[in-house]
């Protein structure tokens, strides 16, 4: 059964994004009194009972012909669209507006539900006067909930599911690989991910600072299932002003830490620059498989050789993570998309990959016989087993005699023995060091 659909829609600063935080039970639309601070669709999963559908929070529809308001109202418009039910959000305080009049006018031809919400309701008891007000919208019952204390929330949300089909666990789905695409602003991240979607799904523009929140889009095809969360853009900390800004940084790294593998979007027509690599780091530190998309590609002037001196230049770029594997892409034109796709995969499966502690200890004998452990003051490093504690990242406990030891370069040696015998591509390895009696 296909997962069923709720939008919320309505004007700038209604509360949209703080109903839409309360109901899915995280923070994950960026709140602020900024108006348009929502811009693309933002997508939750809501259960409520025997109910589960997916709830997407919209950008507030505005009137004006600023490029970025017009492509507000069309990602709600579709929205709407694809919706089964429609919650439209009003403020009881400022009462219905003529701008409420409109939209709930364009809902009306919509053919879709509608449940009217009244936000701001934030006392208990009796419900105020003012909300009968906006029975005159032609939508029905309006009722009073209070996004921030969580009133009226369960009325809501029975009136919500009494559109709705009750969810079927028949099927169960293949879990999908979590994929966030991270980089510089305007490296390309929101058009890769419209492309793969076939879909324009997230605003471009060459405004900086366009994508806002961390937006999770379901994408199935041939080469298996994945949620692609396009994240904003990551700059200087110096550089970063506007508390909104501050707000879509945390929200991307905060994709990073629930995503399976990152993508690390770098721009070709400017190259490798700092800000890449610690971007690329906090991918790293996180344990992620790991995949760096050098996009814009078909922007380049290259002969037959500009592949292979590029890809070294990038390989000592991100020599940090020489795991990674590097693919060259153009998202506008889809180039090379099939391959970035099998390089995820690949990474994913090098990520959650578990490996057997004799196989590991067949391995560590080879090793340790072909390059003798390292020794100091006359007391050499006796390595007595390894064994794979856990994954995402594989994790490797190595019992010793003395860890200090166990130095960097001979971990490196054990390292690269273990991508040799078992892949690890696209993905970093750990390792704990023990003291036998730890």
């Amino acid at each position: 059964m296909s997962k069923q659909t709720a939008t919320i829609v309505g004007r700038p600063n209604v509360g949209k994004s703080t109903l839409f935080n309360k109901l899915i039970g995280e923070r994950r639309s960026i709140v602020d009194d900024t108006p348009g601070v929502t811009r693309d669709r933002v997508l939750g999963e809501c259960e409520w009972g025997a109910y589960r559908f997916d709830l997407i929070d919209t950008g507030g529809l505005d009137e004006g012909k600023d490029e970025i308001i017009s492509r507000i109202r069309e990602q709600a418009e579709t929205a709407i669209a694809l919706s089964d039910v429609i919650i439209m959000v009003c403020d009881l305080r400022s009462g219905p507006t003529a701008a409420d009049e409109e939209i709930a006018a364009m809902l009306r031809k919509s053919g879709r539900p509608i449940v009217l919400c009244v936000n701001k309701c934030d006392s208990t008891g009796a419900a105020p006067p003012e909300l009968y007000d906006f029975y005159s919208l032609g939508l029905g019952e309006p009722l009073p909930v209070s996004s921030v204390h969580g009133h009226g929330t369960g009325d809501l949300l029975d009136e919500i599911c009494s559109h709705l089909k009750p969810d079927s666990d028949e099927e169960p789905e293949a879990e999908d690989i979590k994929v966030a695409v991270i980089g510089r602003p305007n490296s390309g991240k929101s058009s890769l991910v419209n492309r793969l979607l076939g879909d324009e799904r997230m605003i471009v523009s060459d405004v900086a600072g366009t994508t806002r929140d961390a937006i999770d889009s379901y994408f199935e095809n041939e080469q298996g299932r994945f949620t692609l969360i396009d994240t904003a853009g990551m700059r200087k900390k110096g550089r970063i002003s506007e508390s909104v800004e501050r707000y879509s940084v945390l929200r991307a790294l905060a994709a990073v830490g629930r995503a399976d593998v990152c993508v690390i979007m770098v721009d070709a027509t400017e190259g490798f620059a700092e800000q890449d690599s610690k971007v690329a780091g906090y991918a790293h530190e996180e344990g992620k498989g790991c995949v760096i998309a050098v996009n814009k590609w078909d922007l380049v002037e290259k002969d037959g050789k500009t592949m292979e001196k590029l890809r070294k230049r990038y390989e000592q770029d991100f020599s940090f993570m020489s795991y990674a594997p590097i693919v060259f892409i153009s998202a506008k034109e889809g180039q090379r998309l099939d391959k970035l796709l099998e390089l995820v995969k690949l990474a994913d499966a090098s990520n959650r990959q578990r490996i057997t502690t004799g196989q590991l200890n067949e391995l560590l004998a080879r090793a340790t016989a072909r390059v003798q452990p390292p020794s100091d003051k006359g007391k050499r490093l006796k390595i007595y087993y390894m064994t794979q504690a856990s994954v995402r990242p594989p994790t490797f406990v190595v019992f010793v005699n003395r860890a200090e030891l166990f130095h960097f370069s001979y971990q490196r040696y054990i390292e690269n023995r273990l991508r040799e015998a078992f892949g690890f591509e696209g993905t970093p390895v750990r390792f704990v060091t023990r003291e036998r009696g730890d």
